[in-house]
């Protein structure tokens, strides 16, 4: 348990760090491969190849590749209800798979933290196959005399032969442009942005630490959430592209999430079950929810963390 919990610092805490080197570490790092003067990375999330809900067109007004997103705004932010009937709100990071991505942390032998300045290495990208907002942790372990930030790749990490240990622990660490803002956090505070590494460039990374999360059979564990569209799925024009019905003249929606990040069984990969929007005055939380005329059930998977 110790150990899952150094993992989760390392991913969480990683930019502190890097700030807080003693001299002698600064002088280390400085061997390594500086992580402010590298290359970044090129994000699109809104391509065709990594979009499905959220794809870029003409009229959309969807953010160009690397322009800075703000999570805050629609269509990125819902406000809904948890399942006793309270507001909630939700950030969108459009479907993703229940596969998790690999993200690697290094340790030093003998060491139960982090190697300190050392930035985490992922080896996919948005619109790439095999990505996922939702990451694996695998520890890494490299010799005593490692410098941070000497290696910054999955391939190095392959070539020096670094024994890699896979473990259950789950992060949601959606890769964005660099620039990028979402204000709200589960619990206070804001979202703030990592740097990690990918094939010797830097990429940013949002961390979404409202619940642990454990992989189960090597899968993203799921919740489900009750939601209700403008038009209905089965109807022509229907489902997502007719937007989330709204209470008039608001943006509360009377989706319902199952459960919530200080409950069990919490997951911000939601099972989607589409309501019949005649039901939307009757739906205010889980048990009505689930008595509604539910039209269908696990249509997808999506990633919204719950921030409030």
């Amino acid at each position: 348990m110790k150990k899952v919990n150094f993992l989760l610092l390392a991913i969480t805490t990683l930019s502190i760090a890097f700030a807080g080197c003693s001299k002698d570490d600064e002088d280390n790092t400085a061997m390594g491969k500086n992580p402010d003067t590298a290359e970044k990375v090129s994000i699109d999330r809104f391509s065709s190849a990594a979009g499905a809900l959220m794809v870029r067109d003409a009229s959309n007004g969807l953010p160009a590749a690397n322009e800075p997103i703000n999570f805050d705004v629609a269509p990125f932010i819902t406000k809904g209800y948890s399942p006793t009937g309270a507001v909630t709100e939700y950030y969108n990071f459009d479907i993703k798979p229940d596969v998790p991505a690999p993200i690697y942390v290094l340790f030093k032998e003998g060491k139960s933290t982090p190697v300190e300045g050392q930035l985490n290495i992922i080896d996919v990208l948005p619109g790439e196959i095999g990505y996922n907002d939702f990451w694996l942790v695998n520890k890494v372990t490299v010799p005593s005399d490692y410098v941070a930030n000497e290696v910054t790749s999955f391939s190095e990490i392959q070539n020096k032969g670094y024994a890699i240990e896979t473990t259950t622990m789950i992060v949601n660490c959606p890769v964005v442009p660099d620039g990028s803002t979402a204000s709200k956090k589960f619990g206070g505070g804001s979202q703030t942005l990592v740097r990690g590494w990918y094939k010797g460039k830097v990429c940013v990374y949002f961390t979404f630490d409202e619940a642990n999360l454990t992989a189960v059979s090597g899968k993203v564990p799921t919740s489900p959430i009750y939601v209700t569209f403008n038009i209905n799925p089965d109807q022509p024009n229907g489902g997502p592209g007719s937007g989330f019905r709204t209470e008039m003249g608001t943006d509360q929606t009377h989706n319902v999430l199952a459960t919530s990040p200080t409950s069990n069984g919490y997951s911000p990969l939601w099972s989607v079950n589409p309501y019949d929007n005649a039901d939307f005055n009757n739906v205010s939380d889980l048990t009505s929810a689930q008595s509604s005329n539910i039209l269908a059930t696990g249509v997808a998977l999506v990633n919204c963390p719950t921030v409030r």
